[in-house]
């Protein structure tokens, strides 16, 4: 929204400078994007007098000139036609900026004679095209500023031009006076009266108009309009060309200036049609589709089906509310015409109007909301200014339809504020804001001025006096602790452990990915998804067509990206949701690391190797402790089929209770996402790690045994097919309190075992922790262990 200082004193009366009311604006929440203040850039400038002007000894262009300035007389040489004795013309300083010429001056030596300064043409100051000469100015002072010159004789030159961002909950402020309102109401001025006018018609208007039952409802709701003859269209006068050139309007006659000063000024578009060319009366409707109209920007359009359009005997007159057809529009030669002001349904505007792709001012205010009880006032102030500079004769005003009513009020509270926005402002003082920006108070109810649709309840009530009074003067207070001491965590559980879990996983060394959750229906097929269930029914494209089932496809992804660009080693991680269905609570959080190629660069120690699936262990451990899950799990086979099913593992609290799964991926999964291994991985389910029995902020105190442990070995003679996880498993599970660790340390297989057969040696660590252990003790305890790992695995004892 574009409109210049002097427009808006013409409604506000105000002593306030332009940096003062720059500042109101965006405090008031109306953002000020762009200053064009020509006076800046003329700042330096100041009147002169030629006090006597010679031909250059050297030049026949050129003069000499003897110039009376601020800073005593200068010479300066002119080459312009009009330079001669007794002007007043503008001068430029050496030092100062001429803008027109992009050049700083100095003082030159032109054809060997000193030149202190220039006099500027106006094109050189940037004021017009014109350059045949330079400035002449009939009155001015020596040394006088040049701006204020300008002010006084010509104001237009120096306006400046404000530019403000509008909200699309702020409509009133698409009408200057509508700005003026809320610079009143912060106390930078008085609004003035607005100017309205009240005519009577002369005589009873030919042309009528109606609204199709159909369109009534909820496409035009009010059309008026009247006609009036033997108008004289020509040029608007010099103030309305300046006013509408400022803000990027080309001025295009009296009659259609008039309307777009209307659309800027009070933020009510109008239309107005050349009476002799319309053939019968007016008709607001509904388009059947395929109907054609050539637009005032020269273009066709074709309607779709229910479209709202203005229609006259011979077809499409007009697009309601959006723009006017060519063969009706005004030109030099109209002598009637036809001036309409009509209140449109928001929604049909923005409907039509980008079916059409067609963006007009008139469009853009109207899909916005204009005050549906200035439409029949705004056409007499229209009427008005036609007369005043086209003259005619007026009609009775011809109306279809009725202006709907938008009247609504909502209690005032005045302690709100202070429990909404946290600022404490009499009540006094909020209905005289109130008062100010056009609100009626009634008692504690505040009826809604019809120019602001957007305020809609008690709360926008207080949100209108914080703005004006200004959010900038809240201070900042602190919220009181519910309870006193230590406050409690902010996060729950699971983000604490999210949060862990990405800091443990970066500090082992992986790299943090952040993948779609979005894949294509094939790489979800390897991991188990891929259904119609999570199938997106409108993706974004064909490989972001589905759910993701796990986090590794998006890392798998990554790894293969990176491997073609030439890295081969790389530690990633992603923690984030993964779908298992369609829903909103079939999902569940993922922590996954991907570990692809070398631990590290070859060496001549021979330290860098292949990974393998102990460092995927070792790493989901190492997450799995930093979150808190318990340090006695177990670890057991019967994992997905994207997993190497030989060279994996889960680890479980249980059969039913898994914690993490860890492994190589299997050959084929790697194939079909082109990536080159070894690859191993994790993949850990936070949410299934128990909560601690004791929330507390602080680590608990490290417990150590002051009783001395004891560790025997075990060996066991089983069958070769039997896995040695199973043996530990079973020789752990015989007594869960005393036995502290279980790891193999031995295996031998064939010689005097004989075929088929193979022996597992186990250590057993029993750790006491109410007395030492006996060595009936002990011997309990092996022979559980004895029985448990029989029983389990079939072996014995071996001798």
């Amino acid at each position: 929204m574009k409109f210049t200082l002097s427009w808006l004193k013409e409604h506000l009366e105000t002593e306030a400078t332009l940096d003062e009311i720059l500042y109101a604006l965006t405090d008031l929440g109306l953002e000020v994007e762009e200053v064009i203040d020509p006076a800046s850039k003329l700042a330096n400038f100041t009147l002169a007098k030629v006090k006597h002007a010679e031909p250059h000894p050297d030049a026949d262009r050129l003069r000499v000139c003897k110039v009376d300035t601020d800073d005593g007389e200068k010479q300066i040489v002119c080459g312009a036609p009009n330079a001669r004795e007794g002007i007043t013309v503008v001068l430029c300083k050496p030092g100062d900026y001429v803008p027109g010429i992009d050049v700083t001056l100095s003082v030159g030596n032109i054809r060997g004679v000193e030149s202190h300064g220039m006099m500027a043409s106006e094109r050189e100051l940037e004021l017009s095209d014109e350059h045949n000469g330079i400035i002449e100015l009939p009155s001015g002072e020596v040394g006088q500023k040049f701006t204020d010159w300008l002010a006084e004789n010509d104001p237009a030159k120096v306006d400046p031009v404000i530019d403000i961002a509008i909200t699309p909950n702020r409509p009133d402020a698409l009408g200057v006076r509508g700005i003026a309102l809320d610079l009143a109401a912060r106390g930078l001025g008085e609004m003035k009266p607005a100017k309205t006018a009240n005519i009577e018609g002369t005589f009873v208007s030919p042309l009528t108009v109606s609204i199709d039952e159909d369109t009534a409802e909820n496409g035009c709701e009010v059309f008026a309009g009247r006609l009036i003859k033997g108008v004289k269209n020509g040029p608007s006068p010099q103030w309305l060309q300046d006013r509408l050139k400022a803000i990027g309007l080309r001025p295009i006659s009296a009659l259609v200036d008039v309307t777009n000063f209307f659309t800027y000024d009070r933020n009510r578009p109008l239309h107005v049609f050349d009476a002799d060319k319309v053939q019968g009366n007016l008709r607001v409707h509904r388009t059947k589709g395929g109907e054609t109209m050539m637009g005032l920007d020269e273009k066709e359009y074709t309607f779709g089906e229910g479209q709202v359009v203005i229609s006259d005997d011979n077809g499409v007159e007009s697009i309601g509310g959006i723009m006017g057809g060519l063969h009706s529009g005004c030109t030099e030669g109209t002598v009637n015409v036809f001036v309409e002001a009509a209140y449109w349904d928001r929604i049909q505007i923005a409907m039509t109007g980008r079916a059409l792709k067609i963006n007009t001012d008139a469009r853009y205010r109207n899909e916005r909301g204009i005050d549906p009880e200035y439409n029949m006032q705004a056409l007499d102030d229209a009427t008005q200014m036609i007369l005043d500079l086209c003259g005619g004769e007026v009609s009775n005003v011809v109306i279809a339809g009725a202006v709907p009513d938008v009247s609504r009020a909502y209690k005032l509270d005045a302690a709100r504020i202070q429990s909404l926005v946290g600022m404490e402002i009499p009540e006094s003082e909020q209905r005289q804001i109130l008062t100010k920006l056009g609100f009626r108070l009634e008692g504690n109810q505040a009826h809604v001025p019809s120019w602001r649709p957007d305020v809609m309840g008690e709360a926008d009530l207080v949100e209108e006096v914080a703005r004006v009074v200004s959010l900038t003067k809240l201070q900042s207070q602190p919220l009181p602790r519910v309870d006193a001491g230590v406050p409690k965590m902010i996060l729950s559980t699971a983000q604490k452990r999210e949060q862990i879990a990405r800091r443990t996983s970066a500090a082992l060394g992986y790299n943090e990915c952040v993948t779609y959750s979005f894949i294509d229906q094939k790489a979800a097929a390897l991991f188990g998804g891929g259904t119609d269930e999570t199938m997106l029914e409108n993706p974004i494209s064909s490989e972001m067509s589905h759910l993701r089932p796990a986090l590794l496809p998006g890392l798998l992804q990554a790894a293969a990206r990176n491997q073609a660009r030439g890295f081969m080693d790389m530690a990633l991680f992603e923690v984030g949701p993964a779908f298992h269905g369609g829903e909103p609570r079939e999902q569940h959080n993922l922590v996954t690391g991907l570990l692809v190629g070398r631990t590290g660069p070859k060496d001549v120690h021979g330290a860098s190797r292949a990974v393998d699936v102990f460092d995927a262990k070792a790493d989901a451990e190492a997450v799995l402790s930093a979150i808190g899950a318990p340090t006695k799990v177990q670890i057991l086979r019967g994992v997905p089929g994207w997993w190497h099913p030989g060279r994996s593992g889960k680890i479980c609290l249980g059969p039913k209770k898994v914690l993490a799964v860890f492994g190589e991926l299997h050959p084929k999964v790697l194939a079909e996402m082109d990536v080159k291994g070894p690859a191993v991985a994790f993949a850990i389910w936070p949410d299934e790690v128990p909560e601690p029995k004791k929330k507390t902020s602080t680590r608990p105190a490290m417990e150590i045994s002051d009783l001395q442990a004891v560790e025997r070995d075990f060996a066991f003679v089983v069958d070769e097919d039997v896995e040695a996880l199973k043996l530990v498993n079973a020789a752990a599970g015989a007594d869960k309190v005393l036995i502290d660790d279980v790891r193999v340390f031995d295996q031998f297989i064939g010689g005097s075992l004989g075929e088929g057969k193979k022996s597992i040696a186990i250590t057993v660590r029993l750790q006491p922790t109410d007395k030492t252990l006996k060595e009936k003790d002990i011997e309990a305890v092996a022979a559980k262990i004895v029985e448990k790992v029989s029983k389990a695995t079939g072996g014995e004892l071996r001798g």
